[in-house]
């Protein structure tokens, strides 16, 4: 079994060097044949990475303790889920499991693109597959995950394992990190097609369109991968928040962060041939931001409760990164010439500019986040102290970014092509305006006077008035044109136009996300210590004790609390959090009782019983407008599947890779 495993590996990484071979011999040496081979040799290295992590799996459930990976991170007692989730719960796994991704992601997009982008396909494949050797590499030759347990000469087998960190024994945590993985490797698609149609000087922009698609749907998981570490930190690390600013965190915020950047400014590449650096810069950005996520959690360079230990592995990923960043420094600045833009900025007030100031204040933050994380680092280098960066400094710097894109995601709607009128501008803004001054001057007179909050909660209403009014012309003019129910013309308009319209349901998710970010600002917390029977008082809640219990089973120990909570006499809720022991790791974590609300989430974690056992200790938390997080995510992600669905009226370019035939305008196809 482990020998099958690693002899699948090593087949991959030689597979993955010799499409490289391969694909640039075909198409610099004009040998089509062997740019075929290399395109069958990517379906290979994906046939033979799914049989290795099918056997890790298989030795991960059926609890095949000769071997080291297994033995490190399950043990009999866990369920069948986590067993499977013990795939990525440690180093040697979760490199297999990036590396499996990245094989099916390129198969896809080699398998969808071979004859729509013949000319660039063979640089494509180049770029993928290096990466790919790269990876399969580090678990060929350093960290395999099939390394066997020996005893003097001969491999031995324990009765059981250590068992899978606590923390990662949660639901979510069979969805977060693949989820973050499409994310990250995901970014390499769009980046590797980027690059090739700089290498090959694609005329016409056809090539956009597909690096466009492949940044939303990695995008997509991206965000969908950091909303479920947002929800397993405020559901398992018990401290009542769900960013804390992390390191592992800001790493997987900074490609977001530049994805979206990207995904705006690209349609100014296909509407006005302008900001080519700009898509070229983003979309590298994003890939390289993805590999220093990957070598910020990997290699233990970071302290973090999201990161692996120190491992072996630190020198190839900062030799891979360096040597990507010089590479595609080279390649953009060899080509400038090719990516000059084709039109000007007219004017400071246009729809241009604020894609313009969009992006400088998205790279503002994440550059803020970039210092900010990278800081400690690099001052234990000079000085070999360790420095901290704390929250207050991310807050200072980036809720007054956060707060003015918030603006910009209501502007942009609002504002015309090339220039904009006073008066057209006056129009435009007058109703949204006063909507948000009246929000945050009625929350004033409310009793509310955290200036940040109001201006955010007044932003949020000037933005969602935006967007419901775009919606709101939109439907009713096709109702008034073609004699249909408003619905139905609401649904017409966004099928006419997903991008545009799908988009500005995005833009209403991440509101509503927002709203929830804002209501931090108000929580409440306290620590009591309760005896059995005894009631405190908890803002407007009533909390009683009513039982403390203790028990084990198969996997842990465990101390349980119920609580009954009650508002204006009534009783609400039954919460339980709870202390449990695992046996196979001797860990304790912390399961929550909470009680989720649109206005506010009562959160109560319960710390232990006192040493005399008269009283149990919990910490009540009161935390306004969370949900309205989680809720912001549901849009978001209904709006982005609606921008990834073609449009009635769609825009067809020319297929830019047919050698001697000019590119064209785009034509509307109904």
């Amino acid at each position: 079994m482990e020998n099958l495993g690693a002899l699948a590996i090593l087949l991959a990484f030689c597979l993955s060097l010799f499409a490289v071979a391969a694909s640039l011999a075909g198409k610099y040496g004009r040998r089509p044949f062997l740019a075929v081979s290399g395109e069958r040799a990517v379906y290979s290295v994906w046939v033979l990475l799914t049989v290795a992590a099918g056997l890790l799996v298989y030795s991960l459930i059926t609890g095949d303790f000769r071997i080291a990976y297994v033995q490190a991170h399950s043990d009999r007692a866990m369920s069948p889920l986590y067993k499977f989730t013990a795939w990525w719960g440690g180093q040697e796994g979760s490199l297999l499991l990036w590396s499996w991704i990245l094989a099916s992601y390129s198969a896809v997009a080699v398998w969808t693109s071979r004859r729509k982008f013949r000319n660039m396909m063979p640089i494509v494949i180049a770029i993928l597959m290096t990466t790919q050797a790269f990876f399969t590499g580090l678990i060929t030759f350093v960290l395999s995950p099939f390394h066997v347990l020996m005893a003097g000469n001969g491999i031995i087998s324990v009765p059981d394992g250590r068992g899978l960190d606590p923390l990662l024994q949660w639901w979510t945590m069979a969805i977060h990190p693949p989820m973050l993985y499409l994310g990250y490797v995901g970014s390499i698609v769009p980046f590797a097609f980027a690059m090739a149609s700089l290498v090959t000087r694609q005329p016409g922009e056809g090539w956009i369109h597909t690096t466009r698609r492949w940044a939303i749907v990695t995008w997509l998981f991206q965000t969908t991968g950091i909303t479920l570490g947002m929800g397993w930190a405020y559901t398992v690390l018990s401290w009542g928040g769900y960013w804390g600013w992390d390191p592992v965190e800001n790493a997987s915020l900074m490609p977001w962060i530049t994805a979206t950047a990207f995904l705006h400014s690209v349609m100014m590449q296909e509407k006005k041939g302008m900001m080519k650096i700009w898509n070229m810069v983003l979309v590298s950005a994003t890939f390289l931001l993805s590999i220093l996520g990957t070598t910020l959690t990997r290699t233990g360079l970071v302290a973090s409760v999201h990161a692996f230990a120190q491992s072996p592995i630190k020198p190839y990923f900062t030799t891979f990164l360096l040597t990507a960043l010089v590479l595609v420094i080279v390649a953009i600045s060899t080509n400038l010439k090719f990516l000059k833009s084709e039109s000007k900025l007219e004017s400071v007030v246009s729809r241009e500019s604020s894609f313009l100031f969009n992006n400088l204040i998205l790279l503002a933050s994440c550059f803020a986040i970039l210092w900010g994380t990278l800081f400690p680092v690099i001052m234990e280098a000079l000085t070999n102290e360790k420095e901290t960066i704390d929250t207050p400094y991310y807050l200072r710097v980036e809720v007054p970014i956060a707060l003015f894109l918030l603006f910009l995601t209501g502007v942009g709607p609002l504002i015309a092509w090339r220039k904009s009128s006073l008066d057209s501008l006056r129009r435009a803004f007058l109703v949204p305006t006063l909507v948000g001054i009246a929000v945050a001057a009625g929350l004033g007179f409310g009793g509310i006077h955290h200036i940040a909050a109001l201006t955010a909660f007044g932003l949020a209403a000037f933005v969602t008035t935006t967007i419901l009014r775009e919606f709101w012309k939109g439907s009713r003019s096709i109702q008034t044109k073609e004699s249909m129910p408003l619905p139905k013309a609401a649904f017409e308009l966004t099928w006419r136009n997903t991008r545009r319209y799908g988009g500005y349901l995005v833009h209403l998710g991440i509101v509503a996300m927002f709203v929830g970010f804002t209501g931090s600002a108000f929580n409440l917390h306290v620590v009591q210590n309760l005896g059995l029977g005894q009631t405190t008082r908890f803002g407007h809640y009533d909390i009683k004790l009513s039982s403390v219990n203790d028990g084990s089973n198969d996997n842990y120990e465990f101390s349980h609390a119920a609580l009954e909570i009650r508002r204006h006499g009534r009783q609400i809720a039954l919460l339980e959090p709870e202390i449990r022991l695992y046996k196979a790791s001797q860990s304790q974590n912390t399961i929550v009782g909470l009680r989720r609300a649109l206005n506010e989430d009562l959160y109560v974690v319960y710390s232990g019983v006192l040493p005399d056992g008269s009283k149990a200790t919990f910490q009540f938390y009161q935390l306004p407008l969370v949900s309205w997080i989680w809720i912001g995510f549901w849009i978001v992600l209904f709006g982005t599947l609606i921008c990834l669905v073609p449009s009635k009226v769609r825009y067809q370019y020319a297929r830019t890779e047919v050698v001697g035939i000019a590119s064209k305008p785009a034509t509307v196809q109904s």
